[in-house]
């Protein structure tokens, strides 16, 4: 039986690297395939914020990438992608063009500027630096890289909300194939652990974000949310299937969050198949799903506190 951390970085052909600021609670996540990767990508929130993600088209020329960034900072934090491409370069990882190795980072991004300090965004040093942190043994959760500003149950803003952060999970599925997920999770509504129902972190209320959605007008609701990930698979697969395990994907973050999808979220999941096995595609978007929901919850109960917002895994012993 394989042994594995509960990490996508259990899956043969990735690293993950956090940067972030504690202060100014925001930061970054890479995830590197530097040999390249297939990729797709499904977006549903109604307020993405993503760079790069109409290459992953099927139809489209470029047929392997080599890193995605998860951000917060809102669209600044955009930025940090090009810190990562520049670690690509200088590492001479890219899409070979007639002049130059393009480095292809995919990038989405969540709303943190309501906590910490606004005027503080994940920037290209910030990318640069996660990169220059990657490591198959990153498996950091709770308050770190994408998910230091992140919070959950936001119907009320951030009075009445959680801390939530970045969270991982991975599966074999057999064959010596892995399915693994990381979730930056920064929901409007609330988590559930899928396998029991119950409610592990949201609205502090002592009504659900759905009930308060039935008395209350949801145009007044913040525009300030996001759920953001990548699940990846070491296996063989095209683009277009990618896109396929990307939908399904989707569906873990629908079992997980309540309500997920939202006019004012930016709900975006990327899928990447590094190779080297050979695998259902059915299969693999059925436990990407599951992976994906289990990295959403254990991103919340990773979660300290911090920014005044309570976690579920206590009080901050950093502030740095």
């Amino acid at each position: 039986m394989m042994k594995l951390r509960n990490s996508i970085t259990d899956v043969p052909g990735i690293e993950v690297g956090h940067a972030q600021n504690k202060r100014a609670l925001t930061g970054c996540t890479v995830i590197l395939c530097r040999t390249g990767a297939a990729a797709g990508v499904d977006v549903r929130g109604g307020a993405p914020g993503t760079r790069e993600t109409d290459l992953l088209n099927p139809g489209n020329l470029v047929q392997r990438i080599h890193a995605v960034l998860l951000a917060g900072g809102s669209a600044f934090g955009l930025d940090a992608a090009s810190g990562v491409m520049r670690y690509l370069e200088e590492h001479q990882i890219g899409y070979q063009t007639r002049d130059a190795l393009v480095p292809i980072v995919p990038s989405a991004i969540l709303y943190d500027l309501d906590i910490g300090r606004s005027n503080i965004r994940p920037d290209a040093k910030m990318g640069y630096r996660a990169c220059v942190n990657a490591s198959r043994d990153e498996t950091a959760e709770g308050v770190v890289g994408a998910g230091t500003g992140a919070s959950v149950g936001k119907f009320y803003g951030q009075s009445r909300a959680m801390k939530s952060g970045i969270g991982g999970a991975s599966v074999h599925i057999g064959r010596g194939i892995v399915v693994g997920a990381i979730a930056a999770v920064n929901a409007l509504g609330d988590v559930y652990d899928p396998n029991t129902g119950e409610f592990a972190a949201g609205i502090r209320t002592g009504e659900k974000t759905l009930e308060l959605m039935r008395k209350h007008s949801f145009e007044s609701a913040p525009r300030r949310n996001t759920v953001i990930g990548v699940v990846a698979v070491n296996a063989d697969f095209s683009k277009t299937e990618m896109m396929r395990v990307a939908q399904m994907a989707q569906d873990g973050m629908a079992r997980a969050v309540r309500p997920a999808h939202t006019q004012w979220d930016g709900d975006a999941i990327f899928a990447l198949a590094t190779g080297g096995k050979r695998a259902d595609l059915s299969t693999v978007g059925a436990f990407a799903a599951e992976v994906f929901a289990a990295a959403i919850v254990r991103a919340v109960r990773a979660s300290v506190s911090a920014g005044g917002l309570p976690g579920l895994a206590g009080k901050s012993r950093n502030t740095r």
